[in-house]
This record gives structure tokens, C-alpha cells and sequence, in this order.
């Protein structure tokens, strides 16, 4: 994942309502949610879930596909991913992280 599209990422998930459904759009798996579903689940106007739904698809993180008169709405899991993979690549100077960021090993202070 370049620099631009961690950037994209992070400034669609940097809103309450978006990260609230991409949040239910991961819980949901790969069978995803309606739009109407995800507006009704998170008390958000259809109007506003389809922009905020938008902003998350533009930005790579979401995927849609029609079923009959639905859209429907899933988490793209790579995306995720590779947000994930590239926020953690230098994690721990290099070292593998433990699950528990506080056991990473010291970093030594570098001097000029």
C-alpha cells in the first residue's frame, strides 16, 4: 500500500458514522449489509449512509454489489489489510511485535 492510499484510508475511517459502518461491514463478513441495514443500524439517514458509504468505497476500503433492488456492502478485507500491514511495518524498529505493544523491545535514542 503506497502513502496516498493509507492517507485515503485513514481520512474516510477519520468520521464517527464511517468507522461505525465499516466497523459492522467487517462483523458482517463476506455476505456484507444492505445500505438501508447499515442506515438503520447505526440511526443514520439513508442519505447520509450512502454518502459516508460512498466516501469509504472511494476510498478502496468497501466493496458493492447489486442484489436485486439492494446494494450490498462488504469490507474488502486486503484493504484492510494492507492499512494494517503498512501502519505496523516498522513496528518495534524492525523487531516482530508481540500482541501486547508494551513488550517491544527498547528503542535506542539515536544521536546526531
Amino acid at each position: 500500500m503506497e502513502a496516498v492510499d493509507t492517507i485515503r484510508a485513514l481520512s474516510a475511517l477519520a468520521q464517527e458514522h464511517r468507522l461505525a459502518a465499516f466497523r459492522l461491514l467487517v462483523q458482517a463478513g463476506e455476505d456484507g449489509m444492505a445500505a438501508g441495514a447499515l442506515a438503520d443500524s447505526l440511526d443514520v439517514p439513508p442519505s447520509s449512509m450512502s454518502f459516508h458509504l460512498a466516501q469509504l468505497t472511494n476510498a478502496g476500503l468497501v466493496t458493492q454489489r447489486r442484489e436485486s433492488r439492494s446494494i450490498i456492502y462488504s469490507a474488502d478485507y486486503a484493504a484492510m489489510n494492507a492499512l494494517m500491514g503498512y501502519l505496523t511495518e516498522n513496528c518495534c524498529g524492525g523487531v516482530p511485535c508481540a500482541d501486547d505493544a508494551s513488550t517491544c523491545p527498547p528503542q535506542t535514542k539515536r544521536t546526531a
